[in-house]
């Protein structure tokens, strides 16, 4: 099975380059011009899953929540302070995560869209 997460946003360049840049993923696919819609395939290659955004002249109406996350999950706890000083260094902003277990356990920035995701580790 593979996995696409879709979103539409008013900001196409600055969240591809803040998934590109921070996340290391890559740019798998886009297209032009599908019914009105431009959109990006974003992704590390040969994983089994993939963000994809779109653009149109049709405005997103969704409002990011607080829980609504994108969990992403370094190697190890080095990977992952690698990652968090990197998005310092981007001026990325951090934000206090709702559920505590996020708080001890990871670093939650804020996308281009206001989106949250969560960086972290594989514990063992």
């Amino acid at each position: 099975m593979h996995i696409r997460i879709a979103r539409h946003t008013t900001s196409l360049q600055p969240v591809i380059d803040f998934y590109t840049q921070l996340l290391g993923c890559e740019i798998l696919g886009d297209f032009k011009n599908h019914d009105n819609y431009d959109g990006v395939f974003i992704g590390i290659p040969g994983e089994n899953w993939h963000l994809e955004f779109t653009i149109s002249d049709e405005k997103p109406v969704h409002t990011p929540d607080e829980d609504d996350l994108l969990v992403f999950y370094g190697d190890n706890y080095h990977a992952y302070t690698e990652l968090v000083k990197k998005a310092r260094s981007l001026n990325i902003p951090e934000v206090e995560a709702k559920n505590p277990y996020w708080t001890k356990n990871g670093t939650t920035l804020l996308d281009p869209d206001g989106f949250r995701i969560v960086l972290t580790y594989k514990q063992r």
